[in-house]
């Protein structure tokens, strides 16, 4: 008999951002890495455009390429389950996005419950903030942004909100269009940007 997987509620963190973006997921704990991945891109809200890897305890899990030089830390992610690298409530790990920008978030194993067979994994559940604009120079380039957008006077603001997406707003999360997004293919990911 064929084992249903359990359900890992995570908790996705941005590390180094205030005030905190932040999303809680439920995902099975089957999960191959490589599609955590597109989760993450989809309930954060990136664009899929940059390079990205997990960490945990110095090791990478990542897209394998031809290089020769792989460290001995690196495994190839796509093969690599959740439940292998998450085992118990409080385990955690990083996944780092944009290694120029370097967005680490925090992942977290909040619970481990059975799933509910009226639900569709993954689902996100809560959540606060949009995520940082692609290539905004990172931590201190986001919070420099920030400052500008909320000093009218500023001689950079116009420019800034002509570069923005006009419909960015810092403050907004909006649960049921992610979770939309995540109930299509490749759970709403881009394609990645080359």
């Amino acid at each position: 008999m064929i084992k249903t997987p359990d359900i890992y509620q995570i908790k996705i963190e941005l590390s180094s951002v205030s005030p905190t973006v932040w999303r809680r997921l439920m995902v099975p704990n089957d999960l191959f890495l490589h599609d955590l991945h597109k989760v993450i891109q989809t309930s954060m809200g990136w664009e899929n455009a940059h390079l990205h890897q997990f960490k945990r305890n110095e090791r990478i899990f990542g897209i394998a390429d031809d290089e020769p030089e792989l460290s001995d830390r690196f495994m190839d992610y796509t093969s690599i389950r959740l439940m292998d690298i998450l085992k118990k409530t409080g385990d955690s790990m990083q996944y780092i996005y944009d290694f120029g920008d370097y967005w680490q978030h925090e992942i977290t194993l909040e619970a481990i419950q059975s799933p509910d067979k009226t639900s569709y994994y993954p689902v996100c559940v809560e959540g606060e903030r949009n995520c940082p604009p692609e290539d905004c120079g990172g931590p201190p380039g986001f919070h420099q942004m920030l400052k500008v957008l909320n000093h009218p006077g500023h001689p950079d603001r116009e420019a800034l909100i002509d570069w923005l997406d006009e419909d960015w707003e810092p403050e907004e999360f909006d649960l049921e269009y992610t979770n939309n997004l995540l109930l299509e293919d490749d759970f709403g990911c881009l394609p990645l940007i080359e």
